[in-house]
């Protein structure tokens, strides 16, 4: 059992692993486990993580994610002493690995990557392997100098089991994913920006405080109107020009009869800032 804390407006569930934290509309998730580095592949760590992912999903308070790390590491990808064991999702033969994988890692990538609500990754530190997927799997990411980035699967004999063949390549072209997954080579915050697998690098000092800026630019607009633009962005990645067209056309006029629009036309008129509710 979990205990509660209560903020001004949310009740959230205790976590040791994920530490969460709401202000306004956005709410930071902390990955929490120095112990292991924030290992991904820890069966409750995982589980804990995509709980709340999707909880805040279908919470319309909340407009904006900030996804970062304790320490200094953002997350170090698989347990490797789990992976030398092999216990946790890597026991079993290779059938029981496939349905771990499926119902861990693969089932948490799924909901961080279809969240509808904006989400920030701010690497504080180091993030390998499925840390590396995670950050991926985000909208934007910002980067502390000490951030580095390793697809380094292939490093232990392994491949991406959480989709990063096919995240990587959609952030930085394809070119630059073969060379990360093939070489297994971190890439430091400043190539990182180069390649444009990060939008900024930012003094550590400073990473959360321009994290939490950027989420709050983006949360002082309406939560639907922001869950249907991002729907729109990733349904652009591979649908038809036309095809996009039409589901922008449904969006659009479901946005216009909503009272978040209203109130944003009105706002505009009187020269105030807008009060949205969600509805």
């Amino acid at each position: 059992p979990c205990a509660w804390r209560t903020t001004k407006t949310w009740m959230v569930p205790m976590s040791d692993k994920i530490l969460i934290d709401k202000s306004g509309a956005v709410v930071t998730l902390t990955l929490n486990m120095p112990e292991t580095r924030n290992a991904l592949s820890d069966s409750d760590f995982c589980a804990a993580l995509t709980h709340h992912v999707g909880a805040l999903n279908r919470d319309l308070s909340v407009a904006c994610i900030v996804l970062t790390g304790t320490g200094d590491v953002f997350c170090s990808g698989g347990n490797i002493k789990h992976i030398r064991d092999r216990v946790g999702m890597f026991g079993g033969d290779a059938l029981q690995v496939r349905d771990n994988y499926r119902a861990g890692v693969q089932t948490m990538a799924r909901t961080v990557w279809e969240c509808e609500v904006p989400i920030i990754a701010a690497v504080n530190g180091p993030a390998y392997g499925a840390g590396c997927d995670l950050a991926m799997m985000c909208d934007i990411r910002i980067a502390s100098p000490k951030a580095r980035f390793a697809e380094n699967f292939v490093q232990l004999g392994l491949i991406s089991g959480d989709g990063g063949s096919w995240l990587l390549p959609r952030q930085i072209g394809l070119s630059r994913a073969a060379e990360m997954t093939f070489t297994a080579d971190p890439v430091d915050a400043a190539t990182a920006l180069r390649w444009g697998l990060v939008s900024s690098v930012v003094s550590e000092a400073n990473l959360l405080k321009e994290a939490h800026g950027l989420a709050a630019r983006i949360a002082r607009h309406p939560p639907r109107q922001l869950r249907m633009s991002k729907r729109l962005l990733r349904e652009g990645m591979h649908s038809r020009f036309d095809s996009l067209l039409e589901l922008a056309s449904i969006y659009q006029g479901a946005a216009h009869q909503t009272a978040d629009h209203a109130e944003a036309v009105e706002a505009t008129f009187e020269r105030r800032s807008p009060r949205y509710t969600g509805d």
